[in-house]
């Protein structure tokens, strides 16, 4: 099992799912990995037909350094535990 530290995330409301996230893994530092919310939005005719949901994070795989794919629920956990759950549609 891998020692994973949360180091950081400076994604901030209303657009949150856009930052930088810096985590340690067995003593190496990664930066600019990027994460997805696993929340969505509804935009509707109006006020009350328009909404948003937080979700947990998802890394994005797309972003992500090779050796750290076979630890992705970790590392989403990790996440999950020190991030402020996001929506899609936050920044609405």
């Amino acid at each position: 099992m891998a020692n994973i530290k949360f180091i950081g995330y400076d994604g901030k409301y209303p657009n949150l799912c856009n930052g930088n996230l810096i985590i340690e893994v067995d003593g190496k530092q990664y930066e600019n990995i990027s994460i997805v919310s696993g929340g969505f939005c509804h935009i509707g005719k109006g006020v009350v037909d328009t909404y948003a949901e937080k979700g947990p994070w998802k890394l994005d795989i797309f972003d992500l350094p090779e050796e750290l794919e076979p630890l992705i629920d970790e590392i989403e956990a990790v996440v999950n535990e020190n991030v402020e759950w996001g929506c899609c549609g936050g920044c609405l």
